[in-house]
């Protein structure tokens, strides 16, 4: 049984709505305003969750011109590791305020780290929760240092075959995390819904027994609302104030009004699923008279056997259900009838049985 895990009061499990998380990664364009203005939207489209990166370029890679560090194809072609995370990068003296603003909002805000110092830094503003982005999945002596906070972690999956993942949950666990969910991702960007192979997802959920959602990489919100039919726990969606305002992240994030239709649409999955239940809805109740049954479609005296010219099965469902067509043919009428008047047990010859 997978246990649920609790970010900052708010319960994250297959018992409650999917818990949305706003990634900011490098949309604010290095524009400290912009930055903030993410913030106040999220929280105004309803996300539960604010997330940024921690990191600088010194931090995550080597600056190098070497072909190794070179990014060919793709969206960032032509730069190298080096040059990208310099523009990309969320300034560490933005953190503060950024995490006071957050709390002002009342949306909580929380970081991937990409190496030791970058948890440090979070716990001195007492992050309520740790990402593990796909990349960093297979460093296990980073997700064991983010486990020793104790903190609620959640990690990406993305790139990172069955062993892999095993791997990252046995590293979190051994170092001391108690509250571990996982995503499952497709690290393209943007990716294409058809690598998404959604039904993995409900695998993960037996397999590795824990909290599961998706970090959704893809252009717009099918994919991610999907998930929650199947189980997906967690929604974390790239965002930002407008898609083509040029950063390396923008052109496959989504924009306020598709935040604000995925916290809307995801909740409403997540409520449509409920739990098996054959019983009569509340909203059924006033239409069950419009149900078919069996009415008289002739006159009828006393005495009369009823034929199958003098009976129908029509709507509305005042009389005995169409079931007892074969039962009521054949029967006297104990009383007179009158054509358009419901066949009930009343009026018929029960001693005819």
């Amino acid at each position: 049984m997978m246990n649920n895990i609790n970010i900052n009061g708010r319960i994250i499990g297959r018992n409650t709505s999917p818990y949305i998380i706003a990634e900011m990664s490098a949309n604010h364009n290095g524009d400290f305003n912009v930055a903030k203005n993410i913030i106040e939207e999220a929280k105004k489209a309803g996300a539960d969750a604010l997330k940024i990166q921690t990191y600088t370029a010194d931090t995550i890679t080597l600056n190098s011109n070497l072909p190794d560090f070179q990014i060919q194809g793709g969206l960032w072609d032509g730069e190298t590791l080096y040059s990208l995370y310099q523009k990309a990068y969320t300034p560490w003296e933005w953190h503060k305020p950024l995490f006071e603003y957050a709390r002002e909002l009342g949306i909580t805000i929380f970081s991937s780290p990409f190496d030791n110092t970058a948890v440090d830094l979070l716990e001195d503003l007492n992050t309520p929760a740790y990402k593990i982005a796909s990349f960093e999945a297979v460093d296990l002596p980073l997700i064991k240092y983010v486990a020793s906070t104790g903190k609620p972690m959640i990690i990406s999956t993305g790139m990172a075959d069955a062993e892999e993942i095993q791997e990252a949950i046995d590293a979190a666990r051994s170092g001391g995390c108690k509250e571990l969910a996982i995503l499952h991702c497709v690290s393209g960007y943007p990716a294409p819904s058809e690598d998404y192979n959604l039904l993995t997802i409900p695998d993960m959920i037996n397999r590795f027994g824990l909290v599961t959602g998706l970090s959704d990489h893809t252009l717009d919100n099918t994919t991610a609302i999907t998930s929650v039919a199947l189980g997906a726990s967690i929604i974390e969606k790239h965002f930002t104030l407008d898609r083509n305002a040029g950063g390396p992240d923008d052109s496959f994030s989504l924009e306020p009004e598709d935040l604000t239709a995925l916290c809307r649409d995801s909740k409403t999955v997540w409520q449509a699923l409920g739990k098996v239940d054959y019983g009569r809805k509340a909203s059924e109740q006033g239409n069950i008279k419009f149900r078919r049954s069996l009415y008289f479609v002739k006159d009828l005296k006393a005495g009369d056997v009823i034929t199958e010219d003098a009976v129908r099965s029509v709507r509305p469902g005042f009389g005995l259900a169409p079931k007892f067509l074969e039962e009521v043919i054949g029967k006297k009428v104990v009383k007179d009838v009158i054509k358009n008047t419901p066949v009930i047990f009343d009026v018929l010859n029960e001693k005819n049985n």
